[in-house]
């Protein structure tokens, strides 16, 4: 068996492992409903702006934090919205996981643009 044919046979233990599964079912339910896929692209945008914050200055200002835990409260009180960034979280983790295994199989330190 060659490495594309593992591949493959990664891709499709992959596809059908049930934190995959839930993931990609929460996530077509969000995309179908305009108001939910609104919600999580207001969350994300917060989200993104306190995270350039954070690079650009080492801190997230007072303004963002509110900001963003008043979007996170009403992110949380909508279950198909919490439960959909839940079972992106599990998925997350599995997906870093799994990079971990090959970037240690490859045996390669990747350089970053400051040199670290």
């Amino acid at each position: 068996m060659n490495i594309y044919d593992k591949a493959h046979e990664f891709a499709n233990e992959l596809k059908n492992l049930p934190e995959v599964v839930e993931y990609r079912k929460k996530s077509q339910e969000v995309n179908e409903n305009e108001d939910l896929r609104k919600m999580i692209e207001d969350f994300r945008k917060v989200q993104f702006e306190a995270y350039t914050e954070q690079m650009q200055t080492g801190k997230i200002k007072d303004e963002t934090k509110i900001k963003m835990q008043e979007v996170a409260n009403v992110v949380m009180l909508n279950p198909e919205v919490s439960a959909y960034i839940q079972a992106e979280a599990k998925f997350a983790v599995i997906w870093e996981d799994l990079l971990k295994i090959l970037n240690e199989a490859i045996g390669v330190n990747v350089i970053a643009p400051n040199g670290n």
